[in-house]
């Protein structure tokens, strides 16, 4: 099979014409991986017999009725499946198995997508580098001597590797987009609330969002149009309804963050390549122009502050009483700080840490309050800026993937990987990170694209649009040079 033909659009097309069977595609699909995957390292667990199973259950019938019928998927292993481990990447969690399954992963199943396996991540989705993970690091198929980026790494590189044309993340403060520049392809975090978390392992319950990678804008609105809408067993929900848009690129207003451009710390490549968009954009008759967001200067220390909280309070049930990993003690006490104390990672107890700290006794004022009101300041100046633009467009990422090991000894400067990121789900709005360039190193540079809260069918069509000027096709030379 070519992997440029490796895609949610094409795959269905060869169904529909019988130039392929979903079969052949589950054949082609676990050959690949099998050959390259000691290489990438992006699976925690593989389904391999399950995911035959359920290709047999499959009606030629239902392939009209079922947008993702026979489309192999990748998914994020804080997403919980009934009856396969979900160990989000922790010793804590490593004999966890649920017994039920998580509602975007459901209505993927349903649309008659086939789970293939589980993917790695940095440990409970703290992290930019899938290097905390307590099991193994997932490589860059670009350059496996680099990381994919995180905490979707393994989705992302599974997706870049072509071992499946559809994968879920969980983006928390970047963690769909920035792996997705870090790959080269497409990572889509949805305006908090499209997406029921109900099944996803929480880190900060008021940021995480689920969504989709894949290769080309038009697959992930695909799955977006499938795992959206209403869920009852999600409170924080919202009934949006997806409904296509084919806006000419024309109509839209964009505003270049200016924050984000001035910043010191981003590579001259990646800016060269946020300028070449630009051009484009306006020999193309797109209107575009600086905008300021001036409270993004404390993006990350709002974050830092309101993630960690919400995660020390998040991750307090795991204990040794309730779920996986259990140390005995004397007693209970020492029960709970031998299970918390080999089952945590040092990234997760830094943030556990942090947070129990920010909302401590005296300092919850301080810190955790006056980061929300900091927060509150960031999302007026997004809505200001909304006023004038359709979009917002700056890099995804201050860099492109940085080598394995670089930045794991300075935890500053992996936070400030997500400089661009984070501010989108501080203010809880749609973003997508697409390829747009490599660097001189061969590495992909992606561009993030911000839209207005619940516009996120806008924000899918501009992405569409730039990508069919742009016509990024390169692939990943190492494996095997396709």
């Amino acid at each position: 099979m070519e992997t440029k033909k490796f895609t949610i659009g094409q795959l269905i097309k060869g169904y529909k014409n019988k130039s392929v069977s979903p079969r052949e595609v589950l054949d082609y699909v676990f050959s690949n991986i099998k050959l390259y995957e000691p290489k990438i390292n992006s699976f925690v667990t593989l389904m391999e017999e399950y995911a035959y199973k359920s290709v047999e259950s499959l009606s030629f019938d239902e392939i009209d009725s079922k947008p993702l019928w026979g489309v192999p998927v990748a998914i994020k292993d804080n997403m919980c499946v009934n009856g396969f481990k979900t160990t989000c990447s922790s010793k804590i969690l490593e004999p966890f198995t649920p017994i039920y399954t998580a509602t975007a992963v459901q209505r993927l199943i349903d649309a008659g997508a086939i789970v293939v396996g589980k993917t790695n991540l940095d440990e409970f989705a703290m992290g930019s580098s899938t290097e905390n993970s307590a099991f193994f690091t997932t490589s860059n198929p670009w350059d496996i001597d680099r990381v994919p980026g995180g905490s979707s790494g393994g989705s992302a590189s599974a997706v870049a590797a072509r071992f499946v044309p559809l994968a879920t993340g969980s983006d928390t403060g970047g963690s769909i987009r920035q792996p997705a520049s870090f790959c080269g392809v497409v990572g889509f975090k949805p305006t908090y609330g499209t997406v029921s978390r109900y099944g996803l392992v929480a880190f900060a319950s008021s940021l995480d969002q689920i969504g989709p990678f894949a290769t080309k804008v038009k697959d992930v609105e695909a799955a977006f149009s499938v795992i959206s809408g209403k869920d009852e067993m999600d409170s924080t929900s919202h009934p949006y309804v997806f409904s296509p848009v084919d806006k000419n690129i024309k109509e839209y207003k964009i505003g270049i963050v200016k924050e984000l451009y001035e910043t010191e710390g981003f590579d001259s490549e990646v800016l060269d390549s946020l300028n070449n968009v630009i051009r484009l954009l306006k020999s193309e008759g797109c209107k575009v122009d600086f905008c300021s967001l001036p409270h993004l200067q404390y993006s990350l220390p709002v974050y830092y502050l309101v993630a960690t909280s919400e995660a020390s309070s998040n991750l307090a049930r795991f204990d040794g009483v309730r779920y996986g990993l259990r140390v005995e003690g004397k007693d209970i006490i020492e029960t709970f700080l031998q299970t918390r104390g080999r089952g945590f990672g040092s990234e997760v107890k830094r943030r556990i840490m942090l947070g129990t700290y920010a909302l401590s006794s005296g300092y919850y004022d301080a810190y955790y309050l006056k980061a929300s009101k900091v927060r509150t300041l960031i999302v007026n100046d997004f809505e200001k800026a909304f006023g004038e633009y359709d979009c917002l467009i700056c890099p995804t990422s201050p860099t492109t993937a940085f080598k394995k090991g670089d930045k794991t000894n300075d935890p500053l400067s992996m936070y400030l990987s997500d400089i661009a990121t984070i501010p989108v789900n501080l203010a809880g709005l749609p973003g997508i990170s697409i390829p747009v360039g490599l660097d001189k190193k061969g590495l992909p540079i992606g561009l993030q694209i911000i839209g207005k809260p619940f516009n996120d069918n806008d924000v899918l069509n501009f992405a569409s649009k730039i990508e069919s000027i742009i016509n990024f096709e390169a692939e990943p030379s190492l494996l095997g040079g396709r």
